[in-house]
């Protein structure tokens, strides 16, 4: 298990919202940005009054100074727990998002946000929800939850019984998990591999319309390119349990990287026209990327 790395996150704009945190918020409050003067009868503050700006009044009104506050958000996390996240050559990829989900349970913490997490495969796995909520220890306790669901799904794999998406299942899923943040402001992470089909995917970030939403695709290396070495490849699909063998030939090897690439296009697009930026994990999750994965955003 990776030691848990802290991560630094920003949201794009101001957030809404009174709970005090370490976000820039749009209500007046006990902040140090100053916003705008405002006469102390609408502001019955006396610890805020401008002397200075108070004699320079047209009007020879008391004004107060104020400021605004910093706020805490509400963070989910909207987890894939499919039969695909459970390929990995040397750790599965849901035992890398646990680690990511660990880090950011901490990473929460340390900013004075609530955490929560939601899953999905075919359908949204209540089982796997919790509710958003504040503490040194929520994100091992949902990273916990992750790598318990890794063990069961390979074990289920190994009975012949398989949760896989099925065709647009996957989507339908994912669109059952998010139906409760509907309207809401909050930061939500997508991780996924996104092995499904894409159509459906437009109409679920409509519905997160009110929220800043991360997207984050985990593939595993083994995914990314064929293996160099050897011209046949035993593989079995992952969602059906189906088994084959393929000749790796160079015109296999070449559409296999071609499907990447064209994959990460399609990715790229269908977020870049909301203006959301893809967060690529291959292997292992570096809390040092998507650090400069935000401040690159937020610029």
């Amino acid at each position: 298990m990776n030691e848990t790395r802290e991560f630094h996150y920003r949201l794009p704009g101001r957030a809404g919202g009174f709970r005090p945190g370490s976000h820039p918020g749009t209500s007046f409050g006990a902040g140090q940005q100053f916003a705008l003067h405002a006469r102390l009868a609408d502001h019955p503050d006396p610890r805020r009054v401008d002397l200075r700006a108070s004699l320079q009044s047209v009007r020879g009104e008391w004004l107060v100074r104020l400021h605004l506050q910093r706020v805490a958000v509400p963070v989910h996390v909207v987890v894939d727990v499919s039969a695909s996240m459970c390929f990995g050559k040397r750790r599965s990829k849901l035992e890398v998002v646990a680690d990511f989900v660990a880090a950011l349970g901490y990473s929460a913490f340390r900013s004075g946000d609530r955490a929560g997490m939601t899953a999905f495969d075919a359908q949204a796995r209540e089982d796997l929800f919790v509710s958003p909520r504040h503490g040194r220890g929520s994100g091992d306790m949902m990273a916990a939850m992750l790598r318990a669901e890794a063990v069961l799904s390979r074990t289920r794999g190994a009975n012949g019984r398989r949760s896989g998406h099925g065709n647009a299942s996957g989507i339908n899923g994912l669109a059952r998990a998010v139906e409760p943040l509907a309207a809401k402001q909050a930061l939500v992470f997508i991780v996924s591999d996104f092995h499904w089909p894409l159509d459906g995917l437009p109409a679920v970030l409509d519905t997160l319309a009110h929220a800043s939403v991360v997207p984050i695709v985990v593939w595993d290396e083994a995914e990314l390119a064929p293996p160099p070495h050897g011209s046949l490849l035993a593989v079995h699909d992952a969602e059906t349990g189906a088994q084959r063998t393929i000749w790796l030939s160079p015109r296999v090897r070449h559409q296999w990287e071609a499907a990447v690439s064209r994959r990460r296009e399609e990715l790229g697009s269908l977020f870049g026209v909301r203006g959301l930026r893809p967060f690529e994990i291959a292997g292992a999750f570096d809390a040092d990327a998507l650090s400069r994965y935000f401040i690159e955003g937020t610029a």
